[in-house]
């Protein structure tokens, strides 16, 4: 977009986070699969849900498997 920056490891190339000052000044948008421990940080808020599948937002409430059911 025209006022988001995206920001990458030098060494690999990864996208490690996102910021925008027009859309969301002072905050940065950090990918989370790039954090060594994401489970250290506890989620506050969904983003993004405009356009979210209705599901979706009862999608917690599904039954959990560790590996494939049997």
């Amino acid at each position: 977009s025209e006022h988001g920056r995206r920001h990458f490891c030098p060494a690999c190339g990864t996208g490690l986070f996102y910021t925008n000052d027009e859309v969301f000044p002072g905050l940065i948008d950090v990918q989370t699969a790039t954090l060594d421990d994401p489970g250290a940080l506890q989620p506050t808020a969904h983003v993004q849900v405009a356009e979210r599948i209705a599901w979706m937002s009862t999608a917690h409430d599904l039954p959990a498997f560790e590996r494939y059911p049997g």
